[in-house]
């Protein structure tokens, strides 16, 4: 039993050591020991106009997707081919109570949003981009499947007047237009409503030709591949940045930037239903379609740029001198899970909570119960870690009562183990003997505590992925729940409460293994130090409480300590 014991605690020593380097690694900037260095950008980028436009810029006058090989034939069916550059275009800004946001008139593309609620972690706290000309960040759209007709590279008219929804108006219209071109022309409408994120989008096509025409409609997101990851930079690297499809064949589906530069994404493109988006920690930029009706996905790199788009290609059939119109959701925000499953089926699952989905989205609901109560994340997460601490308090009192009894006849084992330290197999046998007499299981601490990890490890997803941790205060000098301790009180009380839970734990038998037992808190010091305040003030609620529960149990049995 002892050697077994022994072996599981340097197995898990020596699993802490190399996670615990791992994430220094990372914290550093270095690739994992567990995955390849990402690839670096190709050294080719889009070449950018005589006017030395920044690339991010330049970026944004390519990308037009290839039609469907599958589209309705028409007399003129084909892929557009790949534009010579575009002017950049002018600009115009709009604002709403939660958005300033930039639109191109080349191709009336949404190309920044600035997030007035949210704020970057620069020093000044500026607004928080999720789109971003700097990036060549940009939500675009247009049409393929007949030569010459409009894409997102288009020259279109801003002929709507507002700028800013006013104060009681409950929604802002922008409209932009295109010239006729390949015997089409194209309308954009975008509707900003008070207090939403989403964005009604309307594409208008007219057919101003005496033949039907079936163009096909692209809504696609473009993106550079760098991380955008907020808060903590060592939990950040943990969180998935980059594009993600869902349809009711494949689910959600995320794509790495490094796959996409083998080849494009070539699993199910072809479904009734779904959306896509690009994912960044805390955000996210989403084309919705909730209606029913064919669409293709597409997810590719920009030939040798560093650049990626993820979207979808949706008929649009147009009969002779008649219009059709295609009614989407253009969503840039938050990833605010009450919102985010309101808007379309499976996209509340950019919310990433990893296997532990199943248990984390309750225990996020019960947490933001606790908060429209009493108004403070921090003070919910120790209520709801006291909530968790209740509910398993049958748990945790037998791995204690068990802890209690192995401690209160720690003595006797350490009596018989210098007294027969030259006969092994004599110590094993008295050992079993006392454990049997004191009718004590060695092992019955570890049962219960194995039953509560899926939860904890649930929680601990729940405050990492919730952007409403993000910039929120606790007490003092706690002001960012997702960002580190500025002055390290919680990780070295985090610590400090690590380390009483040894000392108030059975001594293990073998002296290395005691030294062990005590070297590991300060080990996962290290770590604590790096982590968001917002988890570190989880594990140290769920420390003083197993502390407090132990104390009680300990004196109830009689062990001294």
């Amino acid at each position: 039993m002892t050697d077994i014991r022994r072996s599981v605690l340097w197995v898990v020593f020596s699993m802490s050591l190399l996670l615990l380097w791992d994430a220094w690694q990372k914290h550093q900037g270095h690739p994992s020991l567990f995955s390849p260095a990402p690839a670096k950008p190709a050294a080719t980028v889009v070449a950018p106009p005589a006017s030395g436009v920044p690339a991010a810029t330049a970026a944004l006058n390519t990308g037009v997707p290839a039609a469907s090989t599958q589209a309705a034939a028409t007399p003129a069916a084909g892929a557009v081919p790949a534009p010579v550059q575009a002017p950049a275009g002018e600009q115009f800004v709009v604002t709403t109570d939660l958005v300033k946001a930039t639109f191109s008139s080349q191709g009336g593309s949404l190309i920044q949003v600035d997030l007035l609620r949210h704020k970057d972690d620069s020093p000044a706290g500026a607004p928080m981009k999720v789109l971003d000309t700097g990036r060549g960040y940009a939500a675009q759209s247009g049409l393929v499947g007949v030569p010459g007709v409009p894409t997102h590279l288009t020259p279109m008219t801003l002929v709507s007047s507002e700028r800013e929804l006013k104060d009681g108006a409950p929604q802002l219209n922008l409209r932009f237009e295109s010239e006729p071109a390949g015997g089409l022309k194209l309308v954009k409408t975008y509707t900003f409503e008070r207090g939403s994120y989403a964005i009604k989008v309307r594409h208008e096509v007219q057919n101003l030709g005496d033949a039907p025409l079936a163009p096909q409609l692209y809504l696609q997101l473009q993106r550079d591949g760098s991380l955008m990851s907020q808060g903590s930079q060592l939990m950040g690297t943990h969180t998935f940045t980059g594009p993600t499809i869902y349809h009711d064949q494949i689910k959600y589906t995320k794509i790495e930037f490094k796959d996409l530069d083998k080849k494009a994404f070539d699993g199910e493109r072809r479904a009734q239903d779904g959306w896509v988006a690009m994912v960044q920690h805390y955000f996210v930029a989403a084309w919705l379609r909730t209606a029913a009706g064919e669409r293709e996905f597409f997810a590719q790199k920009l030939g040798g740029t560093p650049f990626y788009t993820v979207g979808m290609l949706l008929p649009l059939p147009v009969a002779a001198g008649g219009s059709a119109v295609a009614d989407d959701l253009l969503f840039v925000g938050p990833q605010e899970e009450r919102v985010l499953a309101e808007l379309a089926p499976g996209f509340d699952l950019v919310k990433d909570y990893g296997i532990f989905h199943v248990i984390a989205k309750p225990l996020f609901w019960l947490l933001d119960k606790i908060h429209d109560l009493v108004k403070n994340w921090g003070w919910s997460i120790v209520i709801l870690v006291l909530l968790l601490k209740i509910a398993f308090y049958g748990l945790n009192a037998s791995a204690y009562r068990s802890m209690a009894q192995m401690k209160k006849i720690n003595p006797r084992i350490m009596e018989m183990r210098e007294r027969l330290k030259d006969k092994p197999q004599q110590m094993q046998q008295e050992m079993m003997r006392i454990y049997k007499e004191e009718k004590v299981n060695p092992l019955g601490s570890c049962l219960p505590m194995l039953l509560q990890i899926p939860f904890f490890i649930a929680l601990y997803w729940v405050l990492l992925s919730s952007v409403e941790m993000r910039h929120a205060p606790w007490v003092g000098w706690i002001t960012d729940l997702s960002a580190m301790d500025p002055w390290y009180v919680l990780p070295v009380l985090l610590t400090l409460s690590s380390l009483l839970q040894v000392w108030l734990q059975p001594a293990p038998p073998d002296p290395m293994q005691a030294k062990l037992m005590w070297m590991m808190p300060l080990m996962f010091s290290v770590l604590f130090f790096f982590f968001p305040a917002g988890l570190v003030l989880y594990w140290l609620t769920n420390n003083l409480l197993s502390i407090a529960q132990q104390w009680m149990i300990n004196k109830q049995l009689g062990v001294q300590h």
